[in-house]
């Protein structure tokens, strides 16, 4: 089969991902990005996806590396890369694939930053004030009491669909990566926060239906954007203004610290590592286990308290 032109070499590959792989929305435009910034020093070079050599894509993580990319990023622009082109060999654009005997530079295991609780609360707590009317306050504080009862992902919350809120649940059914399924338990603060978003959602939409004929959203925090809902931009730089009424550093607030600070406060508690992994929609349990970081001074603690050597000392 002849190799079609570079462009469309990344196009076909993305239309294969979303269609046979079941790929996350943002897995797909994430690949998109990485694979373009590699077209672009391509075309640079006079370069073809089709003749490239493996040197070639050593230089190109070479000047990765020059420009300071982290090595979680460059690890996964070779990921992306080795991805195209097995796909390319599978699709038998070319007889070999370059990049099958490159090494990455691996991903930092850095410790997720988190909050303490009493950061958190205060969050928590200014999160009912936040907003221009009572709507925008109610549908707030919603928001930020779900996200640190179920450690959902920013994506997953602002793109709830209402009906996985209706009749008062004791769980949520959230469609994670991949359009896998993980039903979470919801927190009597949260269950009675959305219950009183719900309230106000629903009289909001009704009035918007009867004196604009504008039908019903299907999303649980509906808006006026292209998709339909809350985004996550918006909910970015709403969580930064909650940070600031807090008195919480907003370089410290984001929405993945709060789905770390979820996860480090429950095994805090006393919760099984499983269950976490469960709970955050983790494939691997190696993915939940750089939290364990927090049992650290708790396990010291036990320690020094009931060890019979520990005593004698």
């Amino acid at each position: 089969m002849n190799a079609p032109p570079n462009l469309r070499w990344i196009e076909t590959f993305l239309e294969a991902k979303a269609a046979e792989a079941g790929a996350a929305k943002n897995t797909i435009l994430g690949y998109g990005r990485d694979l373009n910034d590699f077209l672009v020093f391509l075309e640079a070079k006079t370069l073809s996806f089709a003749t490239l050599q493996q040197s070639e894509i050593e230089t190109y993580l070479i000047r990765c590396e020059a420009e300071g990319l982290a090595k979680s990023t460059r690890a996964r622009r070779l990921s992306a890369i080795k991805q195209l082109y097995r796909f390319a060999y599978e699709e038998g654009w070319r007889e070999d694939n370059p990049a099958t005997r490159i090494s990455g530079p691996g991903k930092s295991q850095s410790l997720p930053k988190t909050l303490e609780i009493p950061e958190v609360e205060r969050l928590l707590e200014a999160a009912c004030d936040q907003g221009q009317s009572v709507t925008e306050q109610v549908r707030n504080r919603c928001l930020i009491e779900l996200l640190y009862a179920t450690g959902m992902r920013v994506t997953e919350l602002v793109s709830l669909p209402v009906a996985s809120a209706r009749g008062n649940p004791a769980m949520l059914l959230i469609r994670g990566k991949g359009g896998k399924e993980r039903m979470v338990p919801l927190s009597p603060p949260a269950r009675e926060a959305l219950a009183a978003w719900l309230s106000v959602r629903d009289a909001a939409e009704e009035d918007a239906r009867i004196k604009r004929k504008t039908p019903p959203s299907r999303f649980l925090f509906p808006s006026n954007a292209k998709e339909g809902h809350f985004t996550r931009q918006a909910f970015h730089r709403l969580l930064k203004d909650i940070a600031v009424q807090a008195g919480v550093s907003p370089a410290r607030v984001t929405p993945h610290v709060l789905r770390h600070a979820f996860a480090t406060h429950l095994l805090q508690g006393g919760a099984d590592l499983r269950a976490i992994q469960t709970l955050l929609g983790h494939a691997d349990l190696s993915t939940t286990e750089i939290y364990t970081h927090v049992l650290d001074e708790r396990l010291k603690s036990l320690v020094l308290e009931h060890h019979p050597l520990a005593k004698r000392s």
